[in-house]
This record gives C-alpha cells, structure tokens and sequence, in this order.
C-alpha cells in the first residue's frame, strides 16, 4: 500500500518540508500546481495526479506524472501517456466527477490507456464506516475486470479504505495537522 501524499493545499515552499521528512509520493489536484511544484523540486518525489483530469492537460500531466488517478472521459485517455486509474462515480454526485459504474465497462473496453485500476471517492462523511460500501464495491469492480490497483481513502477514511483493499490512499490533513475536508 502506497500513501500519497495529497499537496492540494501545500504551497510550494511548504512541500520542502514534505522532502525533509521523507515522503516519498505526491498528489497534486492541479495541472498548474503541479507544474509549479515540479519546477522547484523535481527529483524530490515521485508525483501522482489525482484531481479531474481534463483532456487539454493530460499531456504536460503525463510529463510529471508516473500515474492519474482520475482518468473519467475519452478525451484524456486518448492524450494520457502513462499508466492511471479509472475514476469511479459510485455514489453518482453531480459535484463529482468519474465515470458511471453502469458505464465502467464499456469505457475500459475503448479505454486506449494503459489503466491499471480503479479510483473514488465517496461522499463526505464524519463517520469512516459510512464509506465501506463504496469501497468495497470498487473492490469487486476491480476484480470483475482484473484490475490490480485501488485508490480508495483520504484522511478521513484512509483505514477504512486499507481495509478493504486500497494499495494507495491519498492524505494530506492527517499529514499537515489540518480537519479533513
């Protein structure tokens, strides 16, 4: 299992800090940001992007990154050039994006990318436990379609999510001494 260290709202002066004490994989939500802190320490990690991944920035993305975790339309698989992850909409929120588990299917099988497995992210909640079933059914898509890898958990439900399966959790709270948002 791989913790990722989520860097939505770490400024890049703040990320020296993250070197310092070892971490070694970082999420970035933001194409530009990521950019940002990729100019200023390059070598110092290996960079995740796990925010919405639009098809105008896969291609600067797939230049940093090693993997997406929110691969969701056509057009950035199309433009993707390293491995990700399908990003799941089990809850079916309109605030979030991801793709329709009804739809899961049918997007791998015209998926040109190199997907390595699943990703969600289930509603808010204060109570952990609340995101179980939302993990466990990317669980059971992820084996229906011999997908290997899971990211499935944030600081306010990382345990929850190692439970049930995830080999990456993305948290940034816990790590920063911040309320999970």
């Amino acid at each position: 299992m791989t913790v990722v260290a989520a860097t939505k709202y770490v400024s890049v002066e703040e990320m020296a800090a993250l070197a310092t004490a070892g971490v070694d994989v970082v999420g970035e939500n933001r194409a530009q940001d990521l950019e940002a802190k990729h100019v200023r320490y390059a070598e110092a990690f290996r960079w995740h992007f796990i925010g919405h991944l639009q098809s105008r920035k896969a291609k600067g993305v797939s230049a940093i990154c090693e993997l997406v975790h929110s691969l969701d339309s056509d057009s950035a698989a199309a433009r993707v050039e390293v491995p990700a992850l399908v990003q799941v909409n089990l809850a079916g929120e309109e605030s979030k994006s991801g793709v329709a588990p009804e739809e899961l299917e049918a997007f791998l099988d015209r998926c040109p990318a190199d997907v390595r497995g699943l990703s969600t992210m289930p509603p808010f909640a204060d109570d952990p436990e609340e995101s179980r079933p939302y993990f466990r059914r990317l669980r059971e898509l992820a084996e229906r379609f011999g997908l290997g890898e899971l990211s499935m958990g944030t600081s306010q439900d990382y345990r929850v999510g190692v439970e049930e399966g995830a080999t990456f959790v993305r948290v940034g709270a816990t790590l920063y001494g911040r309320e999970p948002r």
